[in-house]
Protein backbone atom coordinates (compact mmCIF):
# COMPACT_ATOMS: atom_id res chain seq x y z
CA UNK A 1 0.00 0.00 0.00
CA UNK A 2 1.28 3.41 -0.99
CA UNK A 3 1.09 6.05 1.70
CA UNK A 4 -0.07 9.43 0.48
CA UNK A 5 0.48 12.50 2.60
CA UNK A 6 -2.47 14.90 2.46
CA UNK A 7 -1.68 18.47 3.38
CA UNK A 8 -4.37 20.98 4.32
CA UNK A 9 -5.04 23.70 1.80
CA UNK A 10 -4.61 27.17 3.22
CA UNK A 11 -7.08 29.68 1.86
CA UNK A 12 -6.71 33.42 2.18
CA UNK A 13 -9.88 35.43 2.54
CA UNK A 14 -10.24 38.09 -0.12
CA UNK A 15 -10.24 41.61 1.27
CA UNK A 16 -12.07 43.01 -1.78
CA UNK A 17 -14.91 41.23 -3.55
CA UNK A 18 -16.13 42.54 -6.91
CA UNK A 19 -19.64 41.72 -8.11
CA UNK A 20 -21.47 42.82 -11.22
CA UNK A 21 -25.00 44.24 -11.14
CA UNK A 22 -27.34 45.84 -13.67
CA UNK A 23 -26.09 49.26 -12.57
CA UNK A 24 -22.37 48.39 -12.79
CA UNK A 25 -19.84 46.96 -10.34
CA UNK A 26 -20.00 46.75 -6.57
CA UNK A 27 -16.74 46.57 -4.58
CA UNK A 28 -17.39 44.95 -1.18
CA UNK A 29 -14.67 45.80 1.36
CA UNK A 30 -13.72 43.51 4.24
CA UNK A 31 -14.33 45.60 7.37
CA UNK A 32 -12.22 43.43 9.71
CA UNK A 33 -8.77 43.64 8.10
CA UNK A 34 -6.32 46.54 8.33
CA UNK A 35 -6.63 49.40 5.88
CA UNK A 36 -3.18 48.63 4.43
CA UNK A 37 -4.28 45.06 3.69
CA UNK A 38 -7.38 46.44 2.01
CA UNK A 39 -5.31 48.74 -0.21
CA UNK A 40 -2.96 45.91 -1.16
CA UNK A 41 -5.78 43.59 -2.16
CA UNK A 42 -7.51 46.40 -4.07
CA UNK A 43 -4.34 47.00 -6.12
CA UNK A 44 -4.03 43.27 -6.78
CA UNK A 45 -7.61 43.04 -8.02
CA UNK A 46 -7.32 46.11 -10.25
CA UNK A 47 -3.93 45.18 -11.73
CA UNK A 48 -4.19 41.41 -12.19
CA UNK A 49 -7.82 40.28 -12.29
CA UNK A 50 -11.12 40.99 -14.01
CA UNK A 51 -9.22 42.42 -16.97
CA UNK A 52 -12.05 41.82 -19.45
CA UNK A 53 -14.43 43.84 -17.29
CA UNK A 54 -11.91 46.50 -16.27
CA UNK A 55 -10.85 47.35 -19.83
CA UNK A 56 -14.22 47.73 -21.53
CA UNK A 57 -16.76 50.58 -21.76
CA UNK A 58 -17.47 53.01 -18.91
CA UNK A 59 -18.76 51.25 -15.78
CA UNK A 60 -20.22 52.80 -12.62
CA UNK A 61 -18.62 51.58 -9.39
CA UNK A 62 -20.20 51.49 -5.94
CA UNK A 63 -17.93 50.93 -2.93
CA UNK A 64 -19.44 49.18 0.10
CA UNK A 65 -17.32 49.74 3.22
CA UNK A 66 -19.43 47.63 5.57
CA UNK A 67 -18.88 48.77 9.17
CA UNK A 68 -15.45 50.21 8.42
CA UNK A 69 -14.91 53.93 9.00
CA UNK A 70 -12.76 55.54 6.31
CA UNK A 71 -11.60 59.11 6.56
CA UNK A 72 -11.94 61.32 3.44
CA UNK A 73 -8.21 60.80 2.83
CA UNK A 74 -8.59 56.99 3.00
CA UNK A 75 -11.60 57.09 0.68
CA UNK A 76 -9.50 59.09 -1.78
CA UNK A 77 -6.78 56.41 -1.64
CA UNK A 78 -9.32 53.74 -2.56
CA UNK A 79 -10.84 55.75 -5.39
CA UNK A 80 -7.41 56.64 -6.82
CA UNK A 81 -6.62 52.94 -7.21
CA UNK A 82 -9.92 52.31 -8.97
CA UNK A 83 -9.43 55.32 -11.25
CA UNK A 84 -6.24 53.80 -12.64
CA UNK A 85 -8.64 51.92 -14.89
CA UNK A 86 -9.99 54.67 -17.12
CA UNK A 87 -13.32 52.94 -17.71
CA UNK A 88 -14.29 52.86 -14.02
CA UNK A 89 -16.33 55.77 -12.65
CA UNK A 90 -16.96 56.10 -8.89
CA UNK A 91 -20.71 56.34 -8.30
CA UNK A 92 -21.16 55.95 -4.53
CA UNK A 93 -19.19 55.12 -1.37
CA UNK A 94 -21.43 53.68 1.32
CA UNK A 95 -20.89 52.63 4.94
CA UNK A 96 -23.16 50.82 7.39
CA UNK A 97 -21.98 53.13 10.20
CA UNK A 98 -24.70 55.53 11.27
CA UNK A 99 -24.17 59.27 11.67
CA UNK A 100 -24.44 61.16 14.97
CA UNK A 101 -27.80 62.60 13.87
CA UNK A 102 -29.13 59.17 12.92
CA UNK A 103 -27.94 57.76 16.23
CA UNK A 104 -29.75 60.47 18.16
CA UNK A 105 -32.97 59.92 16.19
CA UNK A 106 -32.83 56.20 16.91
CA UNK A 107 -32.03 56.74 20.59
CA UNK A 108 -35.09 58.94 21.05
CA UNK A 109 -37.21 55.98 19.93
CA UNK A 110 -35.68 53.48 22.34
CA UNK A 111 -36.99 52.31 25.70
CA UNK A 112 -35.52 52.67 29.17
CA UNK A 113 -35.36 49.74 31.56
CA UNK A 114 -34.50 49.49 35.25
CA UNK A 115 -33.18 46.11 36.41
CA UNK A 116 -32.56 45.28 40.08
CA UNK A 117 -30.22 42.32 40.36
CA UNK A 118 -26.59 41.20 40.31
CA UNK A 119 -25.22 39.83 37.04
CA UNK A 120 -23.11 36.88 38.11
CA UNK A 121 -20.37 34.98 36.28
CA UNK A 122 -21.77 33.25 33.19
CA UNK A 123 -24.95 35.35 33.13
CA UNK A 124 -25.86 37.68 30.24
CA UNK A 125 -28.26 40.61 30.60
CA UNK A 126 -29.30 42.11 27.26
CA UNK A 127 -31.76 44.90 26.53
CA UNK A 128 -33.07 46.96 23.60
CA UNK A 129 -32.66 50.57 24.72
CA UNK A 130 -31.00 52.32 27.67
CA UNK A 131 -30.39 50.15 30.71
CA UNK A 132 -30.11 51.14 34.38
CA UNK A 133 -28.82 48.27 36.49
CA UNK A 134 -29.24 48.61 40.26
CA UNK A 135 -26.64 46.05 41.23
CA UNK A 136 -23.18 44.71 40.40
CA UNK A 137 -21.75 43.05 37.32
CA UNK A 138 -19.39 40.38 38.62
CA UNK A 139 -16.31 39.12 36.73
CA UNK A 140 -17.56 36.75 34.02
CA UNK A 141 -20.93 38.54 33.86
CA UNK A 142 -22.06 40.35 30.70
CA UNK A 143 -24.34 43.34 30.13
CA UNK A 144 -25.33 44.27 26.57
CA UNK A 145 -27.65 47.01 25.32
CA UNK A 146 -28.48 48.87 22.11
CA UNK A 147 -28.45 52.09 24.16
CA UNK A 148 -26.40 53.36 27.10
CA UNK A 149 -25.63 51.28 30.19
CA UNK A 150 -25.73 52.73 33.71
CA UNK A 151 -24.54 50.45 36.53
CA UNK A 152 -25.41 51.73 39.98
CA UNK A 153 -22.93 49.35 41.54
CA UNK A 154 -19.59 47.69 40.83
CA UNK A 155 -18.87 46.97 37.14
CA UNK A 156 -16.25 44.22 37.14
CA UNK A 157 -17.43 42.15 34.16
CA UNK A 158 -18.03 42.83 30.47
CA UNK A 159 -20.27 45.65 29.18
CA UNK A 160 -21.20 46.38 25.55
CA UNK A 161 -23.32 49.45 24.81
CA UNK A 162 -24.54 50.44 21.35
CA UNK A 163 -24.58 46.86 20.09
CA UNK A 164 -26.50 47.97 16.98
CA UNK A 165 -23.77 50.45 16.05
CA UNK A 166 -24.67 53.61 18.01
CA UNK A 167 -21.33 55.20 18.93
CA UNK A 168 -22.86 58.09 20.93
CA UNK A 169 -23.95 55.94 23.88
CA UNK A 170 -22.03 55.69 27.16
CA UNK A 171 -21.21 53.10 29.82
CA UNK A 172 -21.37 54.48 33.37
CA UNK A 173 -20.72 52.80 36.71
CA UNK A 174 -20.49 53.80 40.34
CA UNK A 175 -17.29 51.74 40.53
CA UNK A 176 -15.60 51.25 37.16
CA UNK A 177 -13.22 48.26 37.09
CA UNK A 178 -14.45 46.18 34.12
CA UNK A 179 -12.93 43.14 32.48
CA UNK A 180 -13.66 44.78 29.14
CA UNK A 181 -15.81 47.58 27.73
CA UNK A 182 -17.19 47.89 24.22
CA UNK A 183 -19.09 50.75 22.63
CA UNK A 184 -20.42 50.02 19.13
CA UNK A 185 -17.40 48.41 17.43
CA UNK A 186 -14.68 49.91 19.65
CA UNK A 187 -13.22 47.63 22.31
CA UNK A 188 -11.13 48.79 25.25
CA UNK A 189 -9.52 46.78 28.01
CA UNK A 190 -9.07 48.30 31.48
CA UNK A 191 -6.12 50.59 32.00
CA UNK A 192 -4.38 51.73 35.13
CA UNK A 193 -6.92 54.50 35.68
CA UNK A 194 -9.64 51.87 36.17
CA UNK A 195 -7.74 49.52 38.43
CA UNK A 196 -6.69 52.42 40.67
CA UNK A 197 -10.17 53.84 41.06
CA UNK A 198 -10.15 57.15 42.90
CA UNK A 199 -13.85 57.03 43.78
CA UNK A 200 -16.89 58.61 42.20
CA UNK A 201 -19.05 57.55 39.29
CA UNK A 202 -17.27 57.41 35.91
CA UNK A 203 -18.43 56.87 32.36
CA UNK A 204 -16.80 55.63 29.16
CA UNK A 205 -17.53 57.23 25.79
CA UNK A 206 -16.12 57.43 22.27
CA UNK A 207 -14.37 60.40 20.76
CA UNK A 208 -12.84 60.06 17.28
CA UNK A 209 -13.14 56.25 17.49
CA UNK A 210 -11.14 56.20 20.76
CA UNK A 211 -12.64 55.14 24.09
CA UNK A 212 -12.13 57.57 26.96
CA UNK A 213 -13.18 57.59 30.62
CA UNK A 214 -14.32 60.68 32.53
CA UNK A 215 -15.92 61.60 35.84
CA UNK A 216 -19.71 61.79 35.79
CA UNK A 217 -19.76 65.56 36.36
CA UNK A 218 -18.36 66.00 32.82
CA UNK A 219 -21.29 64.16 31.22
CA UNK A 220 -23.33 67.32 30.52
CA UNK A 221 -20.39 68.78 28.60
CA UNK A 222 -19.44 65.66 26.66
CA UNK A 223 -22.90 64.23 25.94
CA UNK A 224 -25.38 67.12 26.43
CA UNK A 225 -27.87 65.36 24.14
CA UNK A 226 -28.43 62.65 26.77
CA UNK A 227 -29.99 65.25 29.07
CA UNK A 228 -32.07 66.59 26.18
CA UNK A 229 -33.37 63.11 25.53
CA UNK A 230 -34.63 62.71 29.11
CA UNK A 231 -36.42 66.07 28.99
CA UNK A 232 -38.09 65.22 25.68
CA UNK A 233 -39.08 61.78 26.94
Amino acid sequence: MVSVEVKPVTTVKSKVTIKGTKEGLVFFMDDTCSFDELLADMREKIEHSHQQILSGPLIRVSIKLGKRYCSPEQQEQLTQIIRTKGNLVIHTIESDLITREEAMAERLKTHFSIQVNTVRSGQVLEFDGDLLLLGDVNPGGTVRSTGSIYVLGHLRGYAHAGISGDSQVIIAAAVMSPTQLRIAEVISKPGEEWTNNSGGTEFAYLENEIMLVAKMNYLSRIRPELGEKKREG
